[in-house]
């Protein structure tokens, strides 16, 4: 087995690799199930990449300096991280791996946005435990300074009814993207209006007025560090199917700003 922690190595560096990996030469048996790991620090400690590899699977976590600015913050990459890690290593221990077939993890946080007011911090990764495709990994977290806490999509609406009208909005720009994808592959008349069904059906019910349907946002800066827009995030298969990837939709200050709790209008673009 080998452990390796490595600064600076990007786990999408990891996909380069192929998972259908030469069988490794005579594994110690238990290994994988035994195998310590290189811990990503806790609470306030500092955050540093991780690399991770064994006969069965390999881990890439990587982190932006600026998480360590902020120990809350910091806690919470910290604990997100280990979960997607601790996933990967019950599927590991309870699964019987073809031979050469490894298990994969790879999570990289990148900053988004660091103003004096707040910090955001995008994790974007996936993870392999079988079947025929990557389980996609996507989160958003928001820090702010002065409170120091997350931002989150509970709090950040005055009242639960306020998401009617942001849900309209971002439904609204779904379905055109939707059209225009359509339009552009020149589909017969009836194979159009099929996808059109299914798949606005699918933009429908991923982005009705619930909270939580909007738990993944990022903040668009504009001059002077206030907030032009959110920029609300979709994993695949919440408002498309896998092959469209992940989703965004920018809803402007001036839609958002008519519902923003007070204690946070603060942080847009007045006007």
């Amino acid at each position: 087995m080998k452990r390796l922690v490595i600064g600076g190595l990007l786990p999408v560096m990891l996909l380069a690799c192929q998972r259908e990996a030469p069988p490794p030469a005579a594994p110690v048996a238990g290994a994988a199930q035994d195998a310590e790991v290189v811990p990503v620090p806790e609470g306030p400690g500092h955050l540093e990449d991780v690399v991770e590899m064994d006969a069965r699977f390999i881990v890439g976590i990587s982190y932006p300096p600026e998480a360590n600015k902020y120990p809350g913050l910091a806690a919470e990459l910290h604990r997100y991280a280990q979960g997607a890690r601790d996933e990967l290593m019950d599927a590991v221990r309870g699964a019987e791996l073809p031979a050469g077939t490894m298990y994969d993890l790879s999570l990289s946080f990148t900053t988004i946005a660091d103003t004096p007011d707040l910090l955001a911090i995008a994790a974007d990764g996936s993870s392999y435990t079988g079947g025929a495709h990557d389980a996609p990994l996507v989160e958003r977290f928001v820090w702010l300074v002065a409170d120091e806490r997350l931002l989150t999509a509970e709090t950040l609406l005055a009242r639960p009814e306020s998401w009617q009208p942001v849900a309209s909005y971002v439904r609204e720009q779904l379905h055109a993207a939707l059209s225009q994808r359509i339009d552009a592959d020149e589909l017969e008349p009836d194979e159009r209006s099929r996808l059109m069904r299914s798949a606005g059906k699918m933009i429908d019910e991923g982005s009705g007025p619930d909270v939580d349907n909007y738990q993944q946002f990022e903040p668009v800066v504009g001059p002077g560090g206030k907030l032009v827009a959110l920029r609300f995030v979709f994993p695949p298969y919440q408002v498309g199917p896998y092959s469209d990837g992940v989703q965004t939709v920018e809803v402007p200050a001036s839609v958002l700003l008519p519902h923003v709790a007070e204690r946070y209008r603060a942080l847009f673009v007045q006007g």
